[in-house]
């Protein structure tokens, strides 16, 4: 199914760049455009996506961290998400 009339991207194009890497939609649309000129698809890339962290990014970038870990918040250390302003 199309997600991207305006460039053609489907479903399975999104989801093949997601499991490459991509965790936001400004992500997918710097991978294929999706999302970059009249903008209605936006909402159903971030559907695909999905909410919270990206352990994609992680794996991609051969980061791993703990579930658990805290946020930094500006390059604060522990800035927790109350202390953002």
């Amino acid at each position: 199914m199309y997600v991207c009339s305006c460039f053609g991207i489907t479903e399975d194009q999104v989801r093949k760049h997601a499991d490459g890497g991509a965790c936001t939609p400004r992500q997918i649309a710097s991978a294929c455009k999706a999302g970059t000129d009249c903008g209605g698809c936006v909402r159903r890339i971030q559907a695909l996506l999905g909410r919270g962290e990206c352990p994609r990014r992680d794996l991609v970038e051969g980061r791993t961290a703990p579930a658990d870990a805290p946020v930094t918040l500006r390059g604060t250390p522990g800035a927790g998400l109350s202390d953002a302003a």
